[in-house]
């Protein structure tokens, strides 16, 4: 007994000193000492010969120093109360540049700056040296990246989980007026914010066939004869902004399961000894490869499933290493499908709940609906994935099974509810029997949840009325809304720091936590001294917008002109061309000197357009040739310049949103889910021109019809317009105006060299029906552009009413947003262990 007694202290004593051991590495050096050490230490120079690069990585280094053992800290508090969680499942991750970020948020960005400073260095300068994460590609990935942020703000339990993609999307550049995509090597210089996790490695399935074997439980199904990737996890910590909580981003790449065949090297044959280590990582290599062709169709839906069951695997994992009763999976896990892209999951999560352990299936099903919620970003039908029934039983062929047998399930149980109606059994079928044969990804999604939301107001009005009425018919109270948002911390702390400090300086900090604080500054719309204020913040904004403008493009511009702002992926639905028209309508005035006493006015755009897609790779061109007609007309000097500012991402979007005056929010009302731009650019103090469209809805709501510019047909109207045979014609002989812009486009004024160049774009707008209805608002836009322009001119006005928006933003912080989904969604309330 004695001899027990004495082990029980010393492994108490082992465990104390263990202990405080751990608390003593985690405590944190001097600034200025850590950056030295990490410079010796990490990067192995000394001061006299390091790089800027060198300075960046031992200030990310010295950062990441501060997010470790919180990282620890937060994973090992989860651990121990094995509390639930939510899993973020996502295709894209937008997060941006990560040292100002994680600076800020950690607290330590006074004190980091100091540091460098009393070694001659710059935060700022540094910051510009890191790569963007190339994550993502617009607003969808950036609402991740928004969403991570709030749940560590928040103390939500969470995990992220996508893709490590080597490549990316595309960096962008402009070579003759044209987008040419090129390699976004993100990953040149390492990645000093993850960490690799060898330990967590997934085995990946595809391809093979199904065998049913009888035993003694029945028939039993196996998927064999597969061929096999590994997926290796990298971990990206998170950081929330004023709390100790750091959250986890796990990204998956793609590894080979013989990297290297060392017979094949040995006979010569060298391509051959590492093409299976080509084709794994192919899988991660690229985000979104061009899938016109039926290798990146295939390729697309690898990805998808690739970072699906690497992820559910991981999940499950966790839970069964915690806990022995699978009926507590929903108590435990919440799992948020972002769009349909990993919707797989559904399929993915019967298949290892079944096949591997062995539960039976309606018990498997209720657990399925039980963890999974699923959120809708499009109103349009040809933007839901789907995909052939051949090419899932060639590369998934077990889960094609069971999706059959989910749909066969489903559709009995519709039937029963709504006898005899085969048409309504034909439209909510998992399998679209229409088109060839085609697995409704969307429809797995609604089926497999036990929640499905929209992203604003009308546009979850519009899911329920339009898009999945039958299913809102089917599942009453399934489907339901939660507006998105944008964090604070990343779009207005680090964005537009000379805003953040002016209005810290009137209602102090909170604001950054707690965004419903920013109303305090309301009163301030009415101080001549604090509107002056933030004016000059303004023009300092405008003024770094454009040196960075003219860096990029060589393009000089008056910093006092009106910055009318159109950032945004390009698509015909988005309506930059109808901008467009507006800038040749002015162009057009300016030269017949109708256009006179208006202020001076800068269009810019940015944006990418998919590889494949041709029609909106010529709108950017149209858009560089505009520019370039519009920019050298002496007539014209500074009274119109056109700006397309290339390789839109994150770190551009934080300097453009400051930088802009107005905000162009115009798709054709009924089309875009939300938007996510709109309110970045209101909270830095812009006003929005904009179509009751998305959040538009709701941000006229919030910041009242005087302090807004709406304009346009409205979503019934645009229905009816089709519905009554809209005719573009009508409108094109009936504006003179209009004629005679569309005819410059047509006839070659905008493109000597090659008239025809943009006939299509023509052929678009009047002979295939004008799809988006741009010559149908037309005359609203020029109008409304019109009552922009006098309100610029009274700049007192015009800066009472962008305090306002500012004031008025509240609603759309991120944190708001991820409070709805945890309360209403998931379940699942702050960690206070």
């Amino acid at each position: 007994m004695a001899t027990t007694a004495k082990s029980k202290q010393k492994k108490t004593e082992i465990s104390e000193a263990a202990h405080d051991a751990e608390d003593f590495l985690l405590e944190q050096l001097p600034i200025p000492q850590a950056l030295r050490n990490h410079l010796m230490f990490s990067i192995g120079k000394s001061n006299s010969w390091a790089t800027p690069r060198d300075w960046y990585q031992t200030t990310a280094y010295t950062v990441r120093d501060h997010l470790m053992g919180r990282w620890v800290k937060t994973r090992d508090a989860y651990r121990d109360a094995n509390t639930k969680r939510v899993y973020y499942l996502s295709l894209e991750f937008l997060i941006g540049r990560m040292l100002s970020n994680a600076a800020l948020n950690l607290g330590i960005a006074p004190e980091l700056s100091e540091g460098l400073q009393e070694i001659g260095q710059k935060l700022e300068g540094l910051s510009e040296l890191e790569s963007d994460a190339a994550l993502g590609n617009g607003g969808l990935g950036r609402l991740a990246a928004c969403f991570v942020d709030s749940m560590a703000t928040m103390d939500i339990p969470a995990t992220g989980y996508g893709i490590r993609y080597d490549y990316g999307m595309f960096k962008q550049t402009i070579e003759n007026g044209q987008q040419v995509e090129n390699p976004d090597n993100w990953l040149r210089y390492q990645n000093i914010w993850e960490v690799q996790r060898p330990e967590h490695t997934c085995e990946v399935k595809f391809y093979g066939r199904v065998v049913h074997v009888h035993t003694e439980h029945g028939i039993e199904p196996h998927w064999v004869d597969t061929e096999a990737v590994v997926a290796m996890p990298y971990d990206v910590p998170i950081p929330g902004y004023g709390t100790q909580t750091v959250n986890n981003l796990r990204l998956w790449s793609a590894k080979a399961t013989n990297e290297f065949d060392l017979a094949h090297f040995n006979e010569g044959n060298y391509e051959k000894s590492v093409e299976g280590r080509h084709s794994a990582e192919t899988i991660s290599q690229v985000l979104y490869p061009n899938d016109s062709s039926a290798s990146g169709k295939e390729l697309r839906l690898k990805q998808q499933y690739f970072f699906v069951t690497a992820s559910i695997q991981d999940i499950l994992h966790r839970f069964t290493n915690y806990n022995a009763d699978w009926d507590s999976l929903p108590e435990k896990v919440a799992i948020q499908l972002n769009d349909t892209h990993p919707a797989i999951a559904v399929a993915e999560m019967m298949y290892q709940l079944v096949d591997h352990y062995h539960l039976q299936w309606e018990r498997a099903w209720k657990l399925v609906t039980g963890v999974f919620a699923y959120t809708n970003h499009t109103l349009m039908p040809e933007a839901l994935e789907t995909w052939s029934v051949d090419l899932f039983s060639t590369l998934l062929p077990r889960h094609l099974e069971i999706i059959y047998e989910i749909n066969h399930r489903f559709l009995q149980m519709v039937n029963q509810h709504f006898p005899g109606d085969t048409d309504l059994l034909s439209r909510v079928s998992i399998i679209d029997e229409t088109h060839g044969r085609r697995v409704r990804m969307a429809h797995l999604a609604v089926v497999g949840s036990h929640t499905v939301n929209g992203v604003a107001a009308l546009h979850s009005e519009l899911l329920k009325t339009t898009l999945f009425a039958d299913f809102n018919k089917i599942y009453p109270g399934k489907l339901t809304n939660v507006t998105n948002g944008i964090t604070p911390r990343r779009w207005l702390n680090q964005a537009n720091p000379l805003l953040t400090e002016l209005l810290t300086k009137h209602i102090g900090s909170g604001f950054q936590k707690e965004l419903s604080l920013i109303a305090n500054i309301e009163p301030m719309a009415e101080n001549k001294a604090f509107r002056a204020a933030f004016r000059e913040v303004k023009a300092a904004n405008k003024q770094r917008l454009a040196d960075k403008i003219l860096q990029k493009t060589g393009v000089i511009l008056n910093a006092s002109a009106l910055f009318d702002v159109q950032i945004k992926r390009i698509h015909e639905y988005k309506r930059q061309l109808l901008n467009v028209l507006h800038v040749i309508t002015l162009y057009n005035r300016i030269r017949s000197g109708k256009a006179q006493g208006q202020a001076p006015r800068v269009v810019i755009f940015a944006g990418k357009a998919a590889p494949g897609y041709w029609l909106a790779k010529q709108i950017i061109r149209l858009i560089n040739d505009v520019a370039s007609i519009v920019n050298n007309d002496p007539a014209v000097g500074d009274q119109l310049k056109v700006v397309f500012y290339p390789n839109y991402e994150v770190s551009a979007a934080e300097i453009l949103f400051p930088g802009a005056d107005l905000s162009e929010q115009i798709s054709t009302a009924g089309t875009e889910a939300s938007g996510t731009g709109n309110m970045k650019m209101a909270l830095n103090g812009a006003l929005t021109i904009g179509t009751l469209d998305g959040a538009n809805v709701e941000i006229k709501e919030e910041v009242g019809d005087d302090n807004i510019f709406i304009f346009g047909l409205t979503t019934p109207e645009v229905a009816q317009a089709k519905a009554d045979g809209y005719n573009p014609w009508d409108y094109y002989h009936g504006n003179a105006e209009l004629k005679q812009v569309i005819d410059m486009i047509g006839n070659g004024f905008f493109s000597v060299e090659e008239p025809g160049r943009y006939q299509a774009i023509v052929d678009t707008l009047l002979h295939k029906g004008d799809q988006y209805l741009l010559l149908a608002d037309y005359a609203a836009y020029v109008a409304t552009q019109e009552k922009v322009a006098a309100l610029y001119l009274d700049q007192e006005a015009w800066s009472r009413k962008a305090i306002l928006n500012v004031a008025r933003m509240a609603k759309f912080s991120s944190d708001r947003t991820i409070g709805e989904y945890a309360k209403n969604i998931w379940k699942v309330s702050a960690f206070s262990g």
